[in-house]
């Protein structure tokens, strides 16, 4: 990414930095104009209703389906990922819009609520009502699926979205918004503003009702402490060091095989990949050597050429450098690879092993293709070594009888038992994470709950003979309330 002297800014093609695209790097007033224009087409799209809305989504979802390979290769060049990836992205994203579209209405009904005794001359409901305009600001390494986690559930619940993608990653934005504008009655109702931090920064700042973000913990804190100035409520999907758990009764073939694409796809370049193992001691020597030799069998390339591409993001190389080195010095082993699998821009496939708990490789993220190793004596051993983490996104259990006790037990916001990151391909299930990994959540009938308020609406269905809210209320009135308290309520438990 490179910027010019008349603001603007290009992306490259991560394999040979060759320019991508050069796209305008949007000053604040850009951004509360977009903002501006949202708030100005939000009752167009709210009056539509949640049937109208459903109708312009799937349409929208039919369109993208349409034109997949087109999608997919946007989303190939300005990351670097093969198109086989880029299609399983872009099917996974227009999978949770679909679903979104279709669950709106569902979700959001109006709940009638019992109004107790003391006021059963009441009718108590909740209404779920959209947010507004809600800001999105999205990651480089999955540009269509992760931002469309939050813009399809957002607009189908009703609100209008602007959308500042990753600055790597504009082109899949603007190609998304264009897509949407040709079947929306409105292009305001879903906006796009490119730029650099300062853009993302004005974004947080420009009013919007909520704003969801994903990126680094480290910019997580930022955008929370910039959003608390207008107390702007924010959703943040953060990092993670997700553990993999091996218990001595897993399937070795299939754990080795999920754990090794979970760790290396998308050059290691997934929030929620695989990052440690922790391997029961009767069954490591077996997994060990199977992903080892399987490891050998993967490579990275330019799209088309290997089974993960180079790192999208240049300086996430020093920070893999860095965390290899340390890994090794510490006392680890290098069963595949090393520091010379640091070949700019690509990192060929890295297998450590006996790497200390306190070493960065296994305290911080690593996000690169790189997957660490330790033995434990037991499932009570594996599980403490998960949880002493300041991240809790996301997990894999292998086990054919103890995975939902061990998952039951994670300090985490998704478990997959006996897949990979399957929670992600699932639709009606909220994604998002505790500690470190944010707060929060998106998918799901969370996910569209995050982007409405609750009204409470209480109606007097007729009117009691004793007034309790007046400044007319007797003692004879206070005295009736104290017994019916007492009645109701104070009896012991039993």
């Amino acid at each position: 990414m490179t910027t010019t002297m008349n603001s603007t800014f290009s992306s490259h093609l991560p394999a040979s930095g060759e320019v991508s695209g050069t796209f305008p790097i949007q000053s604040q007033s850009d951004v509360g104009a977009a903002v501006s224009a949202a708030r100005g087409a939000s009752s167009e799209w709210q009056s539509l209703g949640f049937s109208g809305r459903k109708k312009v989504l799937l349409v929208w979802s039919k369109l993208l389906v349409n034109d997949i390979d087109k999608c997919a290769g946007m989303i190939s060049e300005e990351t670097g990922k093969p198109m086989s990836d880029a299609k399983l992205e872009a099917t996974l994203a227009i999978g949770h819009l679909a679903w979104a579209a279709r669950n709106a209405s569902e979700v959001m009904r109006t709940s009638h609520r019992t109004p107790g005794l003391l006021m059963a001359n009441m009718s108590a409901t909740v209404e779920r009502s959209p947010v507004g305009v809600v800001g999105v600001i999205g990651p480089w390494n999955y540009p269509m699926y992760t931002p469309m986690g939050s813009i399809s559930y957002a607009l189908a619940a009703g609100n209008t979205v602007v959308f500042k993608p990753s600055e790597f990653t504009p082109g899949v934005a603007l190609w998304l918004a264009n897509s949407f504008a040709q079947v929306a009655p409105n292009h305001n109702i879903f906006r796009v503003v490119t730029g650099l931090a300062d853009t993302g920064r004005a974004l947080c700042e420009s009013g919007v009702d909520k704003l969801a973000f994903t990126g680094s913990t480290k910019t997580a804190k930022i955008v929370a402490a910039t959003c608390a100035k207008t107390m702007t409520p924010v959703i943040l999907e953060c990092g993670g060091k997700d553990p993999v758990i091996v218990a001595a009764d897993a399937d070795i073939k299939t754990a080795v095989d999920a754990t090794l694409w979970s760790a290396m796809s998308n050059a290691g370049q997934t929030c929620i990949g695989a990052e440690r193992v922790y391997v029961h001691e009767s069954v490591a020597k077996e997994f060990i050597a199977a992903i080892v030799e399987l490891g050998k069998k993967i490579h990275p390339g330019a799209p088309g050429m290997g089974n993960y591409g180079a790192a999208t993001m240049p300086k996430q190389l020093d920070i893999i450098e860095s965390h290899i080195a340390d890994a090794i010095n510490r006392g680890g082993h290098a069963l595949l690879g090393g520091l010379d699998s640091v070949k700019r821009p690509f990192v060929e496939p890295v297998i450590l092993s006996d790497v200390p708990e306190d070493s960065i490789a296994m305290q911080e993220e690593t996000f690169g293709p790189t997957i660490i190793i330790n033995t434990v004596k037991d499932m009570d051993e594996a599980i403490t070594l998960s949880n002493a983490s300041r991240y809790g996104l996301g997990a894999s259990v292998w086990s054919k009888r103890q995975g939902k006790s061990i998952a039951s037990q994670l300090n985490c916001g998704m478990v997959a038992i006996n897949s990979t990151i399957s929670f992600a391909a699932i639709a009606s299930v909220p994604f998002g994470g505790v500690k470190d990994s944010g707060y929060g959540r998106i998918h799901g009938p969370e996910g569209l709950l995050e982007f409405t308020y609750p009204r409470t609406v209480v109606r007097a269905r007729f009117q009691l003979p004793i007034a309790f809210t007046s400044f007319k209320r007797s003692g004879f009135s206070d005295r009736l309330i104290v017994r019916a308290v007492k009645a109701l309520h104070g009896r012991s438990i039993g």
